[in-house]
């Protein structure tokens, strides 16, 4: 798609879903229209639509809070939904549990206490493997093929690890269950500019690998740099879609996104 999508509302307040719909059509993962919140009568999503195709990295940027955090937990049935559907292959999996989202290929890695700190991390990634053991060797072996120096350091307890470090056994963990997707909620949050810049790497091998991805950032230049397409969140609905090169390129988006971002970090 060239140039960035600008999510406009018609005379008759509705949003223009068309473009939306016709390219979601087929998607692994579908987000349909979401209304979602944590407490009664007030929404954080007001009518929030995604998709993600085979094999895609999908960013979310936008402003603090936008929603996007809220986005994917809703999509992983840690969050009320109101109305709207989330579907995968098809499948409606709107509110379903966690385990039963792992069970069908999603994946979650919240943004903080995603580890274990008092297990090691072979045991972490035991964890990951509670609803089906027979696969840990297998999926052990994958993890750290990926990541290396998980398996050299399979003994040492997740607890005395750097930031990037359990950043990489949180993945490493919603990987053993070989999903079709991966959320992540602000992998980079807290990190040094090296270890951003490892943890982005890392997020694009794992997509290498097949694995689709929806990723939500605050470094929103380096998220949209890796991401095949992205998605600007402000109030609870989408503002701009487009690639994430078209996105940086944006005037608009520049404008009144990128540089109030920047200047937040």
């Amino acid at each position: 798609m060239s140039g960035s999508t600008r999510i406009a509302d018609g005379d008759d307040g509705r949003r223009d879903r068309s473009a939306h719909l016709g390219a979601a059509e087929g998607a692994l993962l579908l987000a349909d229209d979401l209304v979602a919140g944590y407490v009664p009568g007030v929404n954080i999503l007001n009518g929030c639509d995604l998709y993600v195709q085979e094999g895609e990295l999908v960013g979310i940027i936008g402003p603090n809070g936008a929603g996007k955090s809220t986005l994917l937990k809703a999509l992983f049935g840690l969050v009320n939904v109101r109305s709207g559907v989330v579907t995968l292959r098809g499948q409606d999996i709107t509110g379903l549990k966690a385990h039963a989202l792992v069970r069908k290929g999603v994946g979650f890695v919240p943004q903080t206490e995603n580890v274990f700190p008092s297990l090691t991390i072979e045991e972490n990634l035991q964890m990951g493997t509670f609803q089906a053991p027979k696969r840990f060797a297998e999926r052990f072996a994958f993890v750290a093929e990926l990541f290396p120096a998980l398996g050299e350091r399979r003994k040492q307890r997740a607890g005395s690890l750097s930031g990037g470090e359990r950043q990489m056994v949180a993945m490493g963990r919603a990987l053993m269950m070989e999903p079709s997707v991966l959320l992540l909620d602000e992998p980079s949050a807290g990190l040094s500019p090296a270890l951003q810049d490892e943890v982005f790497i890392r997020v694009r091998q794992i997509n290498r690998t097949g694995v689709s991805v929806v990723m939500v950032e605050q470094n929103a230049r380096r998220c949209l740099q890796i991401c095949d397409r992205g998605y600007v969140l402000d109030q609870g609905r989408n503002a701009y879609t487009a690639s994430g090169k078209d996105l940086m390129d944006d005037p608009k988006v520049i404008e009144l996104y990128l540089g109030t971002l920047a200047q937040a970090r």
